[in-house]
């Protein structure tokens, strides 16, 4: 599988909005991407000047994902991923760490930002075994995502869903709550439910610039304590070691162990 070189930037878009930071186009350039604007620069500069931390958080949230991908593939045997608000691609996204080990995994992404549909159907190859789709769809619309999702995927067979960064998005948290429960009721036994975001109750510093961040014209995200994160998990079966700092979940034995950062996270299995 090979991916076209990265280009110096993303070419402008009609329907991309340049002159108000995007919370993936920041995320790219805390991961040191490219596809971003001097207004997501600033952002993010802004952003990084108040708590240097979040950019160790973007970094850990994609190990954990990478680790989650692998345990999924390596130990559960998933071979259907749907992957919603994916946000740019980076380095290991999902259907590389799955089609690595199993080249024959199909993987679904859904967004509704038409810059990361851009790149994501520019960069984002499967293997020939493998399918990759991308659905332009609002994470609100579970219906819509499910039923395109199923040209891709066989919902009748375990299916992971993964939501990674995206639960932020939606304010009200009896609403997150429904639309993961929607999704999930949806699939069969056997599937797995992914989540991590970010965290309130562990930096007071991260909150600060969290809330700064939100008053700055871009779509905010919300911080949500321990609890809810934890809620998001009701009637599933919490793999090992449960919901944690993302960067304490299943880490490398070899590694020191981490200081806990503002972000949590976790994986279960649907009984």
């Amino acid at each position: 599988m090979t991916h076209p070189a990265n280009t110096p930037g993303p070419a402008a878009h009609p329907k991309i909005d340049t002159s108000v930071p995007h919370s993936a186009r920041i995320w790219n350039y805390w991961l040191g991407g490219k596809d971003n604007y001097p207004v997501d620069e600033e952002a993010g500069d802004a952003y990084t000047a108040v708590f240097p931390g979040i950019v160790t958080i973007a970094r850990s949230s994609r190990a954990f994902l990478r680790r989650n991908i692998t345990h999924l593939v390596a130990e559960a045997g998933i071979r259907q991923f749907l992957d919603v608000g994916t946000g740019l691609p980076t380095a290991d996204n999902t259907h590389e760490v799955a089609q690595r080990l199993a080249p024959e995994a199909r993987i679904v992404y859904v967004d509704n930002d038409p810059m990361i549909l851009a790149h994501a159907r520019a960069l984002l190859y499967s293997t020939p075994e493998g399918a990759t789709a991308y659905i332009d769809s609002d994470v609100l619309d579970t219906d819509r995502i499910l039923t395109a999702a199923a040209a891709t995927l066989d919902l009748s067979r375990p299916t992971a869903l993964i939501l990674s960064n995206i639960l932020g998005h939606v304010p009200d948290h009896d609403q997150a709550r429904s639309l993961v429960t929607r999704l999930m009721d949806a699939l069969p036994s056997g599937s797995y439910l992914s989540v991590n975001d970010g965290s309130r109750g562990t930096d007071p510093v991260f909150e600060q610039a969290q809330d700064a961040y939100n008053e700055s014209g871009a779509a905010p995200y919300v911080l949500r304590t321990v609890d809810q994160i934890t809620a998001f998990f009701d009637g599933l079966d919490l793999v090992e070691p449960g919901v944690v700092p993302v960067n304490r979940w299943r880490p490398d034995p070899s590694d020191p162990a981490p200081e806990p950062i503002g972000e949590h996270g976790g994986l279960a299995r649907k009984p």
